[in-house]
């Protein structure tokens, strides 16, 4: 699965093509989003981008473990994590997509 990495720049970058703005105000921009939305998550409060995705921060709490190495038990501490939650319509893209790999992958004819 070694495909390429999207990043900032590349957000950028497209919102630079797309919309129009200058290079530094696309990329402003999406710092300005992506700021939004850590702001938001950190404050405890759930994103939802509608057609994507919903992250929201749950509160884990204590319990125990096991040391993989030695089968010790060792308390796990509580502690805050984020959860990143697939829209259904995101979900059905990914899925297209596989299919559409897969019936790519099988249409050349068979050498018989």
């Amino acid at each position: 699965m070694g495909g390429k990495t999207l990043t900032r720049a590349d957000l950028a970058e497209a919102v630079y093509r797309k919309v129009g703005l200058s290079r530094s105000e696309s990329a402003v921009l999406v710092e300005m989003i992506i700021d939004e939305i850590c702001e938001a998550v950190v404050r405890g409060e759930s994103v939802k981008l509608s057609s994507f995705a919903t992250f929201q921060v749950r509160d884990k709490a204590e319990r125990i473990g096991r040391n993989p190495k030695t089968g010790e038990e060792v308390p796990i501490s509580p502690r805050r994590v984020m959860t990143f939650k697939a829209s259904n319509v995101l979900k059905q893209k990914i899925a297209d997509a596989h299919l559409d790999r897969l019936g790519n992958s099988h249409d050349q004819p068979d050498d018989e």
